[in-house]
This record gives C-alpha cells, sequence and structure tokens, in this order.
C-alpha cells in the first residue's frame, strides 16, 4: 500500500493541505491567517501596555520629585527698609556687594516701612527675598503653613526700644496712653503688645484697649511725637534714636533687657520658597553678597559705618542722619548672620500673646544650608529646620 495519500478529488475542500513525509503539516489559510492576527494584536496590546505602563511610571516620578529649574535667576528682586537695623542691606547694595556675586543676575530694590508690607509683597511675586523683622516671617510661615518663605540668614540684633514722654516713668504711666509701633504685626508691634500684656494691660488690634496702639509709619510716628499727639514708641533703630535726640524722648524700655544675654533679632534674610527651590544658585550668590557686607559692617570703623549708611539713608530717605543719631543707633545694634534661631520659639508665643498670629509648629522655617556652606562654618537653626 503506497504512502502516498490521494490526490483531492474534485469537488473537495481545496483547503485541504497535502502531508509530506517528514514535514509539520501545513494549518488551513483561514486559521492561519487568523492566529497570525491575534499574534499581532497581542504585540500591539503588550507594546500599548507598556507606553500607558511608561507614561504613568514618568507621571508618578513627576509627581513624587518633579523637575525643578535650577538656573540662576535673570532677576533678584530684593526689599528692606530704611533704617539702620538693615545695614547689611543698604551696605551691600551701595558697595555693590550683592550685585557683584550675583554676576548676570539683574538686582532689583525695592524699600519698605514694615515687614508685613514686605510679607504680602513677597508672597505675591513682587519681590523674592527681603530683609525683614522675625515676627512678620513667622506669621507669613503659619499662615501659609510652611509653604510661603524661609529664613536663610540673621543680619542684625538689638536696636528697638520703647521711648517715652519724659513724665512717664514706669508701666504704671501709661494706662489710656497712646503709643504707635510701625505696623501692626510688625516685629516691634508684637513686642509692645506683649510686654503690655506682661504688665497687666490689654490691648487690642483695633487700637483700643488700656493702653491704645496706633500703627504708624516711622517718620509721622517722629512727627506726631513732637507734635505732642503720641505719648511714646516701640521703634527699630535709627527711629528711637531720632525720638530721643530730636523729640526729647526717654527710654522706657531698651528691648535687650528683656531677652537673655542682650542678644534678640531684629533682622534677618528670608526668601520665597518657590523661588529658592527654581534658584538655589541666586540664592547663594545673594548670601554671598550679604555675608560680605556684614563682615565688611563688623570690620569698619565707626566712621565708616555711619558715612556708608547715612549716604544710603540720604539717597532713600531724603536726608541723612545728625552725627549723633546715627552714632547712637550704631551702638545699640549688632550686625550677624545668626539669625538667634533659639529665640524662635520666645517670638512666636509673643505673636499668639499680642493676637497677630496663632499657635502653630514653626519646624522648617529655617534653611540655613547655603548659608553654613558660604560661612564655612556651622550656624544653628535651633531643630526648627535644616543648617
Amino acid at each position: 500500500m503506497s504512502n502516498t495519500p490521494e490526490s483531492p478529488k474534485p469537488g473537495s475542500d481545496s483547503g485541504t493541505t497535502r502531508i509530506v513525509a517528514g514535514q509539520t503539516p501545513a494549518k488551513p489559510k483561514r486559521r492561519r491567517a487568523l492566529e497570525i492576527g491575534l499574534a499581532v494584536g497581542l504585540v500591539l496590546l503588550i507594546g500599548a501596555g507598556a507606553a500607558v505602563a511608561s507614561v504613568v511610571s514618568n507621571n508618578n516620578n513627576s509627581q513624587a520629585a518633579p523637575a525643578a529649574n535650577t538656573s540662576p535667576a535673570a532677576e533678584l528682586k530684593l526689599g528692606y527698609f530704611s533704617n539702620v537695623t538693615h545695614g547689611p542691606a543698604l551696605v551691600g547694595t551701595s558697595k555693590g556687594f550683592i550685585a557683584k556675586e550675583l554676576g548676570d543676575t539683574k538686582l532689583s530694590t525695592q524699600i519698605f516701612n514694615a515687614g508685613p508690607a514686605a510679607i504680602e509683597a513677597l508672597n505675591a511675586g513682587a519681590i523674592d527675598a527681603t530683609y525683614i523683622g522675625p515676627n512678620p516671617a513667622i506669621n507669613s510661615f503659619v499662615k501659609s503653613n510652611g509653604e510661603s518663605i524661609s529664613i536663610i540668614a540673621g543680619a542684625a540684633s538689638g536696636g528697638a526700644q520703647l521711648v517715652v514722654k519724659p513724665e512717664i516713668n514706669s508701666a504704671a504711666d501709661l494706662k489710656g496712653k497712646v503709643l504707635a509701633s510701625p505696623q501692626l504685626g510688625g516685629t516691634q508691634d508684637v513686642a509692645l503688645r506683649a510686654w503690655l500684656g506682661h504688665q497687666g494691660y490689654k490691648t487690642n488690634p483695633d487700637g483700643s484697649g488700656d493702653v491704645n496702639i496706633n500703627p504708624t509709619e516711622n517718620a509721622q510716628t517722629l512727627k506726631l511725637f513732637q507734635d505732642g499727639k503720641l505719648d511714646g514708641a516701640w521703634l527699630p533703630e535709627p527711629w528711637a534714636s531720632r525720638l530721643v535726640l530730636e523729640a526729647g524722648a526717654k527710654v522706657l524700655v531698651d528691648e535687650k533687657d528683656l531677652w537673655d544675654k542682650g542678644d534678640f533679632t531684629t533682622t534677618i534674610l528670608i526668601v520665597n520658597k518657590k523661588f529658592a527651590a527654581e534658584h538655589p544658585e541666586t540664592v547663594k550668590a545673594l548670601l554671598k553678597g550679604h555675608v560680605e557686607s556684614v563682615n565688611w559692617l563688623n570690620s569698619a570703623s565707626a566712621a565708616d559705618k555711619a558715612s556708608t549708611i547715612n549716604a544710603v539713608l540720604k539717597d532713600t530717605a531724603g536726608k541723612p542722619l545728625p552725627a549723633n543719631v546715627i552714632d547712637r543707633a550704631l551702638q545699640n545694634i549688632k550686625f550677624t548672620t545668626d539669625p538667634l534661631a533659639g529665640t524662635y520659639k520666645k517670638l512666636l508665643q509673643d505673636g499668639v500673646d499680642a493676637g497677630t498670629t496663632k499657635t502653630a509648629d514653626i519646624n522648617g522655617i529655617f534653611d540655613l544650608r547655603a548659608l553654613n556652606e558660604v560661612e564655612g562654618k556651622k550656624t544653628s537653626a535651633a531643630g526648627l529646620g535644616q543648617d
């Protein structure tokens, strides 16, 4: 019997295939086409699934660690006050220390009267960094749940006093009196309200209470005091010295007497957190200029410091300070890059007692890593941030 199969008969299924000895039987064409189609579809499906997985993975990675633009900023907008307590800003801008370190980054400056206005500008993006008192910085950090600002350096310690009319001799004489501070919620405003509270007085943000506090621009405070319309004010330098030497006020409270070893923060340097994340090299350059300014202030003669700061005040405020005023002001101030982080829990509590902020955790308010890198030494964040 032959092993060769018969040829298909006429009329039989033309899809029937011949089997050749030693070969794998061929499959019907329609079945084979179907299997090929399924295989191709499976390959495409697997490929599409891999692409989707890749996109999801990339999206997840993007959410976990968004790519930041860490190039130098085209411009740095810097705020400060025309106060002697802002000496590092006055020196750093006038002597070109900050602009030199910024290199191709343009430096723009804006002058403020008090901290809350500077914070508002910082949060609105009108400025990127500012010299400021600690309490508005704390308040902004608390209100934003830690998202708005970072304290990156100290600038000055000391230089704030409660000055009053000569006939006021003690806290007991202040009941019913009218006092001023630079701005509601500012560092001197908080210090004044907290101190009055410890003396048993009640004050309210609207100015009512046992002692009336009217937040007033510093230059206007001097005029109102000279006109007899104010009984006193808690002020930073040079305004405390101006009221004493130009308007006959006397010191009732020197704030340094309220702090351990007389050290308390008057001025710090803060930066918008988003700006710092996007432009860390620009922030580091700002700090280099800041450190150079502080070092200059601490090594220059009293005469050089006075003349340099006075020249800037003449440009920004319209006229220089009398020699005795600037000399007295400088004697009350210590310029330092240390923000004195160990004092901030008390500063926060003072704000709570004053009714200008709320109890909160301020851990994370400091980022001193760039400062410590620039200076090559360890300035402590006192457990309230990175150092």
